[in-house]
This record gives structure tokens, C-alpha cells and sequence, in this order.
């Protein structure tokens, strides 16, 4: 059995196939990672991945994507694109967030979903490596405003599995939306930490 799907869902934006996309599957494969359950047959989607605990999430996460060859626009902090590595990280799909002036992410997350056909967003809720008491909510504010799906991804370590779970409608109820979505959550362990 593969560790990555051989094909996309027909409405999931891909990628055209390339050298590099073989690569990642060929690198994961080596790896021991893999992917577990079902890719979600839908054009637009909110992807959220927890717990990210360790840059090696990133690593591990966009050699996933581009094993897949999925067209994933990953929210990232702007500070990591100013750097020497930021035309690579930019040709990765890195969508720079600029965490100061947060007020309008939302805003204009939900004017790119309107504005695209086809869009996979990627999201870490806990906005930080670091242990967090609180996820951030911007991605069930903007789910709700663009009337996309959410994806739940549970990373694990010592299975060295990314688990899709089932897909969650936004309810605009943000308190209990939460709590639900940080229920499933509960057993899966980070490089460092649970979720």
C-alpha cells in the first residue's frame, strides 16, 4: 500500500505532475510517514493540522503536499518569507500573514475563496509551536464566511501518520465549534507535544 494516494479527488486542485512531486513521494515513502483515510472530493476546503509542535511539521507537511500534488495555499507567518529562504518557501504555496495586523486575515481569506475556482487553504489553529491554551479562530470565522468545509488533519509522531478525519460544516457558533473540533484532537501527539 502507498503511503500517499496515487490520485487527487476530481475536484481537489492539483498540481501538474512533476519531478519534484515524484521525489516527495519517493522521500515519504522512505520516510515511513503516511497518509491515513480519505481525501475529501470537494473544490474548497479549510485544511487545520494540529498538534504542531516542531518546524519538522512543515517539513513533514509540505513534502505531503507536494507528494500529493495538491494545490495547498499554507497561511504562514510573514517573518519566515523575509528570510533567504523565502523564493523557495513563496514557490511552495506560502500565503505570508502578517500577524500585527491580524484584524483583516479573515477578510481577505474569504476574498480569495470567492475569487478562486478551486482552493485548499492550510491552517495551524495553534497559531504557534508553542503550547497554547487557546486556538486561534480565525479559521472557523473565515470557514463560516465562505461557506467552505473545514478538514481536520491529526498528526501523530509515534505512528508517523497524518490522519484526515471527517469534514466539519463552521456553525458560526465558535465557542462549541471549538470545543468539538479540539475533542477530536484528544490522543494524538505532536513531535513534542499532544494538541
Amino acid at each position: 500500500m502507498s503511503a500517499v494516494p496515487l490520485r487527487l479527488p476530481p475536484q481537489a486542485p492539483a498540481l501538474p505532475d512533476s519531478w519534484w512531486k515524484r521525489f516527495c513521494r519517493r522521500a515519504i515513502g522512505l520516510s515511513g510517514w503516511r497518509i491515513v483515510g480519505e481525501l475529501p472530493n470537494v473544490p474548497k476546503l479549510i485544511l487545520i493540522g494540529a498538534p504542531h509542535s516542531s518546524y519538522w511539521d512543515g517539513v513533514w507537511g509540505l513534502l505531503m503536499k507536494s507528494a500529493l500534488g495538491v494545490d495547498l495555499g499554507v497561511m504562514i507567518k510573514r517573518e519566515v518569507l523575509n528570510g533567504p529562504y523565502g523564493p523557495i518557501v513563496r514557490r511552495l504555496g506560502m500565503i505570508p500573514i502578517d500577524r500585527s495586523a491580524a484584524t483583516n486575515v479573515v477578510d481577505q481569506m474569504v476574498a480569495r475563496f470567492a475569487s478562486h475556482e478551486k482552493m485548499w487553504l492550510g491552517i495551524t489553529p495553534e497559531g504557534t509551536r508553542k503550547p497554547v491554551k487557546q486556538w486561534k479562530s480565525g479559521f472557523l470565522r473565515i470557514a463560516h464566511a465562505s461557506g467552505v468545509p473545514i478538514q481536520p488533519i491529526f498528526i501523530d509522531y509515534p505512528t508517523k501518520t497524518f490522519t484526515f478525519g471527517p469534514l466539519i460544516e463552521a456553525t458560526g457558533d465558535t465557542d462549541a465549534d471549538m470545543a468539538r473540533i479540539r475533542a477530536m484532537f484528544a490522543g494524538y501527539r505532536g513531535k513534542h507535544r499532544s494538541a
